[in-house]
């Protein structure tokens, strides 16, 4: 069992110097807290990963949309500049 890369002798390092410093009493209210936080931590990576995809899409979706008019827009200034004499007397 490896976490965060620590192993399972290092875990146990940890609980019991956890026991020392807190106490029995303190330990599973400690415990508690770091879980809802982990959870929290979660549910906001998760729903910013959601967020982010669906952004990504509406992009993707208006790109596609736009894209041939915008390509025919484009097609239509460069067909109006090569018309155009490079340089007019002045």
């Amino acid at each position: 069992m490896n976490i965060f890369g620590i192993g399972l002798p290092e875990m146990a390092v940890i609980l019991v110097l956890a026991l020392l410093i807190f106490g029995p009493k303190k330990l599973p209210e400690i415990g508690r807290s770091l879980g809802k936080a982990i959870r929290g931590f979660q549910q906001a990576s998760s729903e910013f990963e959601n967020e982010f995809k669906r952004e990504a899409q509406q992009l993707e979706q208006a790109v596609k949309t736009s894209s041939p008019v915008k390509s025919a827009e484009v097609a239509t200034n460069k067909a109006e500049n090569s018309t155009a004499s490079p340089s007019q007397p002045g």
